[in-house]
């Protein structure tokens, strides 16, 4: 099993998944190597020897520690595609995982913050620090394009035109994109560009983001950064650094955006994916609703 799930995930690292989605399918897979031991005297997992019943346990063993449905269903698909993989590749003839059930679970509201929030994120970096002043135009840039943390620490400077306010980004699966820079993070990423001489060494390469090392800033280490400062806004647990990105997409849609134009700036392959944000402004929606619309009751 163990030399099984290696070459899974080489295979899906030739597809260009993301460096956190392979994490991700690795620990859930090793989560399930640990657990099927038991089952195996010798030490070695034999994939021919696993049943359905022994990966229901393990499902049901994760349920008991108090898993959620929506790790579990994570867990199952993770699952269910490496045993396909498995004998479409003829390492087993019996796929013990097929048609296992995928548990439900309900979508949860990405969070976000309010655009008065974000004014006050914006202006707490220290502009007479070097550093201060390459965080504020990473701020403004993943408000001002939606950007993943993964899409800011791989920019490179070629990838920016700062006449035309674009950014070329390379998304989840290496697929590329173009999206719009606003005039606010145009401006810092101009102030930034005027001291990133000052983070260059020897070893540096032509990344848009560097460390104080003069390397690139590695995706752990600007959500390191960027939780220093949602920490002194946050009004509960649970902001994280993709907060950011969702009210991105909450104030555009809020505003009026068109779903589909949100849908390509995200880099979203699906509409769906990007529909989760449309409630978020439903209060606005119901009041255009009441205003125009003949039969409405202008009390509700």
């Amino acid at each position: 099993m163990k030399e099984a799930i290696r070459d899974y995930i080489r295979t899906l690292q030739s597809r260009g998944l993301s460096e956190n989605t392979l994490r991700a399918y690795k620990k859930d897979l090793s989560q399930l190597e640990e657990f099927l031991l038991k089952y195996f005297e010798d030490g070695q997992i034999e994939l021919s020897g696993i049943n359905r019943l022994m990966i229901r346990d393990f499902l049901r063993d994760l349920s008991e520690q108090g898993r959620g449905n929506r790790s579990l269903a994570r867990k199952t698909t993770t699952i269910r595609n490496f045993f396909k993989f498995c004998q479409i590749n003829q390492l087993i003839k019996i796929n013990p995982a097929e048609n296992l059930k995928i548990p439900r679970f309900e979508k949860k509201l990405p969070l976000h913050f309010s655009e008065l929030e974000i004014e006050n994120l914006l202006d707490i970096p220290d502009l007479s620090s070097k550093f201060g002043i390459r965080n504020k135009a990473i701020l403004e840039l993943i408000y001002s394009s939606g950007l993943r943390i993964s899409e800011v620490s791989s920019a490179k400077l070629g990838q920016l035109d700062l006449q035309q306010r674009i950014l070329r980004v390379i998304g989840k699966g290496s697929k590329e994109r173009i999206v719009p820079v606003g005039k606010k993070a145009i401006q810092s990423l101009h102030d930034y560009l005027k001291i990133r001489n000052t983070f260059t060494s020897s070893e540096s390469e032509d990344y848009l983001f560097l460390s104080k090392s003069g390397l690139k800033l590695t995706a752990d280490e600007l959500r390191e950064i960027l939780d220093r400062y949602i920490r002194l806004i946050a009004r509960k647990k649970g902001y994280s650094p993709h907060s950011i990105r969702h009210s991105f997409a909450t104030h555009l849609i809020a505003n009026g955006a068109d779903l589909r134009a949100v849908q390509e700036m995200l880099g979203h392959a699906n509409l769906s994916t990007t529909q989760i944000y449309t409630h978020l402004s439903l209060k606005d929606i119901k009041k255009i609703y009441q205003q125009a619309h003949p039969r409405s009751s202008k009390e509700d």
